[in-house]
């Protein structure tokens, strides 16, 4: 019988900390024998149900606990009163109070944070310390720290405090053996003190990796987390390389002489017996029901307030809508998802009401007829034939996923509402986690142990760079990369350690979508960290929703801010309020455009493949394009399904069908099964299954579960049979649907962002001008996107017109057929002053550049870069002179302004003193000076040539706007290759010498291993852009040439293939200024 059990030991989830990755640490324990097993990470629970699942499916008892950071601040302390400290302290949870009260005190460490450490107060322990052990930690703990120091009046007072806190048989003292010298002595005056106090003492083995030689991995994190070199003797490590997860045996070796502290980790391990529930739904309450309704009363009444305007009785689907809201409702209530239902159409309501777009649906929720007659999907389920079970099945027992899209400028505004009306503590974001991949270990490895950067990039690229790749899936089926371990022995050295930290956490984020909320404070299921914009759940979605909350995808969208510009700008120019619902479902200009090819800017639809999809199908209607979202995706379009549903679409190819009955459900897809809904329906007609069953089916040839999959296709055949189907054809036709279902695509999903492909169509051919401005003012996010879309934009034959700060606005506007450019995209300009600008010019027009001064709060650089852009040609059309002379025009102007302020506060002064005289005293006016009194009559001004008017938006913009450098290089470019081809076609250039006319950006300098300077940068071609490398050769060349600062480049060189995309070489480089 095992004597030991581990309490103290760290997973991936202590961040860069420990390569204990949780599925070794258990497999680790379960070789060992161990009967349990503890998780203490730092200072968070992020891994515990992860832990607690692998335990139980180990057999082994998890107990759960973290290692927090004591702080003795009080709550209420003030910044200056607050001190540094951070403690170690060992937490386990005893029973479900325990569990229950970690997760408390865990959360509420996050409301302080120093240097990114989670700080619990001795306040929080004393409230919440029922059901918990404490252990007092490895050498940073409060306890050891006192002994270390010697200071044994300070220990007794802290021992007296934790069982003050805990309770003398809840609290004992740990003690470790390293091979660190300091724990001899602190395990000494601890043994001394336990007989004291009558504390038990524990043995612990700090665990942060599973194996003795796992040492050098886990300190590579460390120089990951600390940016530091491995060589550094500074640095921060641990001291030993005894850290791991040693055996009973290896224990007792070490505590041979203390066996009472190896045996009281079995009473403790005894003690802990936690069961987390999970499975069981724990879906919210609606807050807002109103007097005399219930949650099931209520949406019934709302669906049925909503019937007759979308079912009026001379609708073709009136029977058929009635009887399926009467067989969704009463689902909906049996599965007590009511209160569901009210919260998405609370939410969407809201967004609605302060326009706010929200996507047509997303998901499986468009096949809900009450999700129809709610508002919270656009599309009539009935009239597309999208099926009810596929989103919500009577017959499997599951939370329905009703996913919405929204403007991702609005998104914050709905997770700010869900918080006010369900309460901070019920509602947060969800977190993600960010692995260290393949490719990056092995450079992260290399760069830390310093071998040259050459060399990691060298090995990276011969891992593919597929998201799922790992290092021994690579050694095992890349060739390449196999070779380069058994032939280099630095590589294999490099690839070893790198694949210890590959799957690694390298960081914390917030979901892109998800939003949980519940009945009651989140604290009482799952830990949480307090943040500036509300909660965050330290598991992530899939074990919130394992926990039964409901969780929520809340998308951010960026085409639906553009449609919501779109909107705007059309209901300004033209006083047309757009509404999809009124408008046609076969526009013929939309759909004119996209036979043509021109999707720029559609939502889906805008890619290269999916273009010449669209242009093959030729799309007459809106119906068309919900299969373009179905077929465009690598099981389709490998399988050779698009080329027969195009030809077969155009009468190229007969259309067969194994059985008649299959014809109605085919005849859409011409006798292709692309849907999963076209799965259930064949299941249901030919095998006589009820639809949820017909899900069921439907489920099970999607995981290719065998012995499930032998059951279900035995009784789909007894059902045809029975149906007057032979057995032979409906075999047939069951392997016919599961060659199928590995392509098969959820068709309400199809439909809803079909929707919201021709809507973005619709805008974009009726109304180009209003949606092109609106289209570049949601494409900001940096200069290089900036000016690609520009030049795309230009491409299509609108002009972009210059800054000018008398019609300019944040974002770009048409203005008599041309586009405004928009301020916000001047960096440090835009959002400072903008809308002090706007506000200042609709309530009386500028009247010259000082009256713009004197009325706006610009600083003299954002003013000189203003005058450079030419944004004052409308006010003083002397260019050169304006710009010459920026600083001293605005010195004078800000001299007169702040004069005026001054008088302006004496004449404050003056009238407070005279409150009860007859006369007030008038507000001095003076106007500022004219720019001629400023600066003379006869200024000595620099002519600024076109080419520097240029050099003034690639400085200011980091792009160029009026013109390119490259009109200026026709011929050149004429000789030489394009970024364009190299870009469609890599594989075209690799290992050939290529030769680019091109614009440099982005050109970042580093310093080799060996001290050598080289450059990584962007280069571009009009709005194709591609990574180049100038290695340490070929950078001193171009350096030494004085070329680097050039505005365009002529470069020689190779193509290389880096993490899947092209990079280009460059070997020789000569420069040009236009």
């Amino acid at each position: 019988m095992q004597n030991f059990v581990h309490l103290h030991g760290h997973s991936e989830y202590s961040i860069l900390d420990s390569t204990g990755y949780i599925k070794s640490i258990v497999a680790k324990a379960k070789e060992l024998g161990m009967p349990a097993l503890a998780l203490t990470d730092h200072g968070n629970m992020y891994g515990v149900l992860k832990f607690y699942s692998e335990c139980k499916k180990a057999g082994i008892k998890p107990i759960l606990g973290c290692e927090v950071y004591v702080t003795n601040n009080p709550f209420n302390a003030s910044p200056k009163e607050k001190t540094k400290d951070n403690y170690h302290l060992i937490l386990l949870a005893e029973n479900e109070s325990g569990y229950r009260n970690l997760i408390k005190i865990v959360s509420e460490g996050t409301r302080d944070v120093y240097n990114k450490r989670p700080r619990v107060h001795k306040e929080t322990l004393r409230e919440f310390h029922d059901g918990i052990i404490c252990l007092s930690a490895c050498l940073a703990g409060e306890l050891p720290r006192a002994i270390g120091k010697k200071n044994e009046h300070k220990a007794r007072e802290i021992v007296q405090e934790y069982i003050d806190i805990f309770g003398k048989e809840n609290y004992f003292f740990e003690i470790q053996r390293h091979g660190i010298e300091e724990e001899d002595f602190v395990a000494e005056t601890l043994i001394r003190l336990s007989k004291e106090f009558g504390v038990e003492v524990v043995a612990t083995n700090d665990f942060h990796y599973v194996n003795r030689d796992d040492a050098v991995a886990q300190d590579i994190l460390y120089c990951i987390q600390y940016a530091a070199k491995y060589k550094d003797e500074k640095r921060l490590r641990l001291p030993t390389s005894e850290f791991y997860l040693k055996s009973a045996e290896e224990m007792h070796a070490l505590f041979k002489d203390e066996e009472n502290c190896l045996s009281n980790t079995l009473k403790i391990a005894d003690r802990c017996n936690v069961e987390l529930k999970t499975g069981h739904l724990l879906t919210p309450k609606f807050p807002n029901v109103p007097d005399g309704f219930t949650e099931a009363s209520y949406l019934r009444y709302l669906c049925n307030e909503a019937f007759s305007e979308k079912y009026p009785e001379d609708s073709p689907h009136f029977e058929e809508a009635k009887e399926r809201l009467e067989f969704e409702l009463g689902v909906i209530e049996q599965m007590e998802y009511s209160g569901y239902f009210l919260i998405v159409w609370d939410f969407i309501k809201y967004a609605r009401k302060n326009n706010i777009s929200i996507g047509p649906g997303r998901g499986s929720g468009a096949g809900s007829i009450v999700c129809f007659l709610t508002g919270i999907t656009e599309l009539d389920p009935l009239e597309y034939g999208l099926l009810f079970e596929r989103f919500l099945n009577p017959e499997r027992v599951s939370m329905p996923d009703i996913d919405t899209d929204i403007s991702d400028v609005g998104r914050s505004k709905i997770v700010e509402y869900m918080i006010n009306t369900y309460q901070f503590d019920k509602s947060a974001q969800i977190a993600t986690f960010g692995f260290e991949k393949s490719r990056s270990a092995v450079r992260d490895v290399a760069r830390v142990m310093e071998y040259p950067l050459a060399k990691g990039d060298e090995i990276a690229k011969l891992i593919p760079s597929d998201p799922h790749m790992t290092i021994p899936y690579a050694l095992e089926n890349v060739i390449e990369f196999k070779n380069k371990y058994d032939s280099d022995p630095i590589a294999k050295i490099i690839i070893d350690d790198a694949m210890k930290i590959e799957g690694a956490i390298r960081n914390v984020g917030t979901h892109a979508a998800g939003v949980v909320i519940s009945e009651y404070p989140l604290v009482d299921y799952l830990p949480v960290e307090e943040k500036e914009d509300g909660l965050h759940t330290e598991f992530d979605k899939n074990e919130v929703e394992d926990l039964g909350l409901l969780k929520m995808d809340l998308l951010g969208l960026k085409n639906l801010s553009i449609i919501d510009g779109t909107k705007a700008l059309i209901k300004k120019h033209y006083g047309i309020e757009i509404d999809f619902n009124k408008i046609p479902k076969d526009d013929k200009k939309a759909m004119d455009m996209l036979k043509r090819g021109d999707t720029l800017g559609v939502f889906q639809l805008e890619s290269d493949g999916m273009t010449e999809l669209v242009v093959k199908l030729a799309p007459e209607e809106f119906k068309d394009l919900i299969p373009l979202v179905a077929l465009y995706r690598p099981g389709p379009l490998g399988s050779g399904m698009v080329d027969d549903f195009i030809k077969c679409r155009h009468g190229e190819k007969e259309i067969e069908y194994i059985h008649p009955c299959l014809e109605p459900i085919l005849k859409e897809t011409f006798g292709v099964i692309l849907y999963q809904e076209q799965v259930m329906k064949i299941v249901q007609v030919m095998a006589g299954f009820s639809l949820g069953k017909a899900d069921l089916v439907r489920r099970a040839m999607g995981k290719k579960k065998e012995a499930i999959l032998i059951a279900q296709k035995n009784d789909f055949i007894e059902g045809c049979v029975q149906n007057g189907i032979d057995d032979t054809t409906a075999a047939k036709v069951f392997e016919l649907m599961m060659y199928f279902a590995s392509y098969g695509f959820n068709k309400s999903h199809s439909a809803a962002y079909a929707y919201l492909a021709y809507q973005t169509a619709y805008l974009k051919a009726n109304y180009p001008l209003e949606y092109m401005a609106s289209y570049v003012s949601n494409n900001l996010d940096k200069p290089e996107k900036i000016a690609r879309t520009i030049n795309i934009v230009k491409d299509f034959g609108f002009e972009i017109l210059p800054v000018d700060v008398t019609r300019s606005y944040g974002q770009f506007v048409p203005e008599n057929g041309k586009l405004r450019f928009g301020m916000n995209s001047i960096p440090s300009i835009g959002d400072s002053i903008v809308p002090d600008l706007v506000r200042e010019r609709e309530e009386r027009p500028f009247a010259s550049v000082e009256d713009f001064l004197m009325r706006v709060k610009v600083s003299k650089e954002q003013f000189s870069k203003l005058c450079k852009l030419g944004a004052f040609k409308s006010l003083f059309d002397n260019y050169d002179l304006l710009v010459s002379f920026s600083g001293e025009i605005y010195t004078a102007v800000n001299e007169h302004k702040k004069m005026i302020e001054k008088s302006e506060k004496k004449d404050q002064k003056d009238v407070s003193l005279n409150l009860f005289g007859e006369e007030v005293m008038k507000k001095l006016e003076i106007k500022p000076p004219t720019i001629e009194e400023i600066l003379g009559k006869n200024p000595s001004v620099i002519e600024i040539g076109e080419s520097d008017k240029l050099r003034y938006e690639k400085e200011i913009l980091g792009f160029y706007l009026t013109a390119n450098p490259l009109d200026y290089c026709k011929e050149t470019l004429s000789c030489c290759s394009h970024v364009q081809d190299i870009l469609n076609n890599p594989d075209n250039f690799y290992k050939k010498r290529v030769h680019l006319c091109v614009l440099p950006s982005a050109l970042r300098k580093i310093i080799t291993k060996n001290g050598d300077p080289m450059a990584f940068l962007t280069i571009s071609e009009y709005q194709a852009s591609m990574d180049a490398v100038l290695f340490p050769e070929a950078f001193m060349e171009a350096s030494n040439k004085g070329v680097l600062d050039r505005d365009v480049f002529l470069i020689s060189g190779f193509v290389e293939s880096r993490n899947g995309a092209p990079q280009f070489i460059i070997k020789n480089i000569k420069g040009k200024n236009i």
